[in-house]
């Protein structure tokens, strides 16, 4: 998605879709060049992308239950297992990714 946009034209993203509890390929989104980009989520912070970043904002956004209980509420209870392995995962990611150490803020 940032190439494009990097190169003045529009991007896109494929949104993931949780119907059916685990994920898969949803809907493409096309994105038009804006002024300002707010990338959010697991991916949006890691050392492959930080070149790219202007500005990275670590967010601690409750306990793992809370963060989890809000994932559930936006994708569906048929979701909750495969957000639960993937929330076990990004434990480690982050922490091996350094994403938090990285950040310009920190946000409680």
């Amino acid at each position: 998605m940032l190439e494009p946009l990097r190169a003045g034209e529009p991007g896109g993203y494929r949104r993931v879709d949780w119907s059916t509890g685990v994920p898969r390929p949803g809907e493409e989104v096309e994105i038009d060049v804006p002024d300002v980009l707010v990338l959010e989520g697991v991916s949006s912070g890691r050392a492959r992308i930080r070149p790219s970043l202007s500005l990275l904002v670590w967010l601690d956004g409750g306990s793992e239950a809370e963060r989890l209980d809000r994932a559930v509420a936006r994708d569906g209870a048929e979701s909750r297992a495969e957000l639960r392995r993937w929330q076990l995962f990004e434990r480690g990611w982050f922490t091996v990714d350094g994403t938090r150490r990285a950040a310009d803020y920190r946000i409680s």
